[in-house]
């Protein structure tokens, strides 16, 4: 997601889950064609498994991009084929690439030949009124011809005009019966759900009728949820970490960020949700949100000390 699943946020996470797959924000083959390459790529190498997101529709900047991907040692990239944002569908990406498989078919096959990283694609069920059978379809047999085998699908379709990227996240119907037919016709490919994933009862039971679930807002904003989940999924033998413990940890990572040029808020800005649903959480956040304007990672304990105290 773009702007909240930045590198801090992705280490927080990989402190309460081990094992779940990361994906950074979608970064577009331009930028990393005509921007700081270091700045968008670089990552803590705690932050493995790690998926790069990229989005765009050349496939010689896209093969570029992936080319880079491995340098920097990413596990996997995957093409995002999903995002409805008018500022996407101007730059000939996201969603609006459904309506044209053969140019997607043509930046995966130069996405794989740059690298022997595997490549994913993140997509929609169609754009506007479009049934499923209409795009989707001759999409994934296109892709699956070229050795694509894993499809993370959100599970309604994108609506190019007349909606806000907020409203294309809640107002097209969630179809999941869409995607459990596509695993009946493709029983050889993978498939992903994402969309409308709110709580523990929502993954626990959609992880055990797909081949995984793919969680961003509620993620975001109750991480502990992520943690919670992996506990159950993976039948860990190690107790789930407090969130103290998780902070405790986190401020070491911060006050090293901080002597590397990072600046506070960005640091703060993942551990808002940390204590979300817990009887100092709305404190917490307020703690957190109203720090003034100078980089005292101490801010992070002294918060930490208001909501433990009994």
């Amino acid at each position: 997601m773009m702007d909240y699943t930045d590198r801090h946020y992705r280490y927080l996470m990989r402190l309460l889950c081990p094992r779940v797959l990361l994906y950074t924000e979608m970064v577009t083959a331009m930028a990393l064609a005509h921007g700081d390459v270091a700045r968008l790529l670089a990552f803590d190498q705690a932050e493995h498994p790690l998926v790069l997101q990229l989005g765009g529709s050349d496939p010689l900047l896209l093969a570029k991009a992936t080319k880079l991907a491995a340098e920097y040692g990413y596990d996997a990239v995957n093409l995002n084929v999903g995002c409805p944002s008018p500022r996407v569908q101007e730059g000939r990406f996201g969603a609006c690439l459904m309506a044209e498989p053969n140019l997607v078919l043509d930046c995966i096959q130069a996405m794989q030949a740059a690298s022997a990283l595997p490549v994913t694609i993140k997509t929609r069920l169609g754009i506007g009124r479009a049934e499923v059978s209409e795009l989707l379809y001759p999409l994934i047999e296109k892709l699956a011809a070229a050795k694509i085998t894993t499809f993370v699908i959100h599970a309604r379709n994108a609506w190019l005009e007349g909606l806000s990227p907020k409203e294309n996240r809640t107002v097209p119907p969630l179809n999941y019966d869409a995607v459990h037919q596509l695993q009946r016709n493709f029983p050889e490919l993978s498939f992903v759900l994402n969309g409308g994933v709110q709580n523990l009862e929502d993954i626990l039971r959609l992880a055990r009728q797909f081949s995984g679930v793919m969680i961003g807002r509620a993620a975001y904003h109750d991480p502990y949820l992520i943690a919670k989940a992996e506990c159950i999924l993976y039948a860990r033998s190690t107790s789930l970490p407090t969130r103290a413990e998780v902070v405790l940890r986190y401020y070491q990572y911060a006050c090293a960020q901080l002597t590397q040029g990072s600046r506070l808020y960005p640091l703060l800005k993942p551990l808002l949700g940390l204590f979300l649903g817990e009887p100092k959480g709305r404190l917490w956040r307020r703690l957190l949100s109203g720090v003034p304007n100078k980089d005292n990672p101490q801010i992070i304990l002294q918060a930490l000390e208001q909501v433990t105290l009994s």
